[in-house]
């Protein structure tokens, strides 16, 4: 007899021993009834029959930005997106932390030589701008940006934001699009694959960089990956409207209009003798809104209609530059949502003048550069959701202020400024359906980590689509394999938020 066929006759020897037969059963019927008492109490984990079942909209390519129906009753139609780009600090704007400057000049209690991003850093820094109360809630904000702070009222803060990433480039991916690596769909995407527009005139998801260009990631904050290509945001600004839409010189108004014509006829001629053809329904729709963008775009983006009271109260009429340049920036956003555009992403920062410079990147000289940002953020967008409060627009509009995350409590050794912190930081909410003024979870007394409610930004985005009445866990795509979602398997609704 062969070694093999000696090992299988043990292995069969083994399986008809009686005391490992009866003991085999007995672990196996145990297992089975644990199992089943579990699954009574809902202890088990999701399996394939009771994971939730995927919710995916019906699209026709022929009509991709029709207006679709959400998983639930929505609170919010809308949303307006101010991303401030380069990594606000907590600490000297919205999370005000008295210990921390009480314990100013002194090292971090139980922190020996604390390292993080960029190196070693120092001690402990108090604010470098007053917090005093603001509103009827007496919310403390900083003096750093005051007419922000004046509409606390309105805001749900959440105190106790983590991020996976401490660098800028997959932070702002993370915090746009629920991944850190590129190749993911945007939030502004996914909302729009879902829900569609109001408007079929404009773009369904418009991105206004700032005036002093892109941030970091760039086209990944506002792109669709694998999403349908056209669900990805138009990006264009007050400053640079989107180009090439003007008819060509010697053709005339009417020309263009019967050449438009003719070329539908053809298209719908095409999609007979071809029908079920989507990707070529896609590409018709598209050209189609290119067509009637010509005639949209110019209208949205003219601001000289706006009263002068306006533009004052918005600071476009400013003598800084910059600061008008985004002043433009927020009304053109204003201006879009009173169209029905789904999602508007306002970015605040850019990263082509450098570190710190054009975004709030502050790590050198944080005392000096802040203030300059301070200025082109706080009159702008205070009177952009004060303008969107005073027309009605706030009650169907979510307005979410984000960053990709914070910064440290302390300055850097031999600096003046803050590293990255992406252990706990704070964005808000405010507009349809939030509950304000409230403040949800706390970092600890210095502002380094969060401790209380501990958020996770898969929990914000889940927060963000249920206020749009949408389901976080069934909206998906099946994208290689696998059903992707904004959360990927992650995120919980914070109720606490919703009113």
């Amino acid at each position: 007899m062969t070694p093999h066929a000696n090992k299988l006759s043990a292995a069969g020897r083994n399986l008809l021993n009686r005391r490992q037969f009866l003991n085999h059963t007995g672990t196996g019927l145990g297992a089975m009834a644990l199992a089943s008492l579990m699954h009574a109490e809902g202890l088990l984990g999701a399996t394939a029959s009771n994971l939730p079942k995927p919710l995916r909209p019906q699209i026709d390519p022929a009509h991709p930005y029709a207006p679709r129906t959400p998983h639930f009753a929505p609170k919010a139609r809308n949303v307006l997106v101010i991303f401030c780009s380069g990594a606000v600090s907590h600490v000297d704007t919205f999370d005000y932390k008295p210990e921390l400057i009480r314990h100013d000049g002194k090292p971090m209690p139980g922190v020996d030589k604390l390292v993080t991003f960029q190196g070693e850093n120092g001690n402990l820094t108090a604010p470098l701008y007053k917090f005093r109360p603001r509103g009827q809630s007496g919310k403390m904000t900083s003096d750093l940006l005051p007419r922000l702070g004046e509409l606390a009222d309105d805001m749900c803060f959440f105190h106790a934001l983590t991020s996976k990433t401490n660098t800028h480039g997959p932070g702002e991916n993370f915090m746009s699009t629920g991944f850190t690596l590129d190749g993911f769909p945007s939030m502004g995407a996914w909302t729009t694959y879902a829900l569609g527009t109001e408007n079929q005139n404009l773009p369904a998801f418009v991105a206004i960089p700032d005036p002093r260009g892109n941030p970091q990631s760039a086209g990944n904050n506002w792109g669709s990956a694998f999403l349908p290509a056209q669900f990805q945001g138009t990006a264009f600004n007050a400053q640079r409207p989107i180009r090439y839409l003007d008819t060509p010189t010697g053709v005339t108004s009417k020309a263009d209009a019967a050449t438009s014509d003719f070329l539908k006829r053809l298209n719908d001629r095409h999609l007979q003798q071809y029908p079920g053809d989507t990707e070529l329904a896609a590409r018709i729709a598209s050209y189609e809104l290119a067509a009637r963008l010509q005639m949209s775009i110019p209208d949205v983006t003219d601001l000289t209609s706006e009263p002068a009271h306006v533009l004052e109260m918005y600071g476009a009429d400013s003598d800084n530059k910059i600061k008008a340049g985004f002043a433009r920036n927020c009304i053109l956003a204003r201006r879009l949502l009173e169209k029905g555009v789904r999602f508007v992403q306002l970015f605040n920062g850019a990263y082509a003048m450098g570190e710190g410079v054009g975004n709030w990147d502050g790590h050198k000289a944080l005392g000096t550069q802040y203030p300059k940002h301070g200025e082109v953020l706080d009159q702008p967008a205070a009177a952009l959701i004060a303008d969107l409060k005073q027309r009605g627009l706030l009650e169907d509009t979510l307005v979410v202020w984000c960053t990709e995350f914070g910064r440290m409590p302390t300055f850097q050794k031999g600096a003046s400024g803050r590293d990255h912190n992406p252990h706990g930081f704070t964005c808000w909410l405010a507009g349809a359906g939030v509950r304000a003024p409230f403040s949800f979870g706390q970092t600890d007394e210095f502002g380094h980590k969060a401790v209380v409610d501990v958020t996770t930004t898969y929990d914000f985005h889940a927060t963000i689509l249920r206020l749009l009445g949408l389901d976080h866990e069934r909206l998906s795509f099946y994208h290689n394999g696998i059903e992707r979602r904004l959360t990927d398997v992650h995120g919980k609704v914070i109720h606490e938020a919703i009113a």
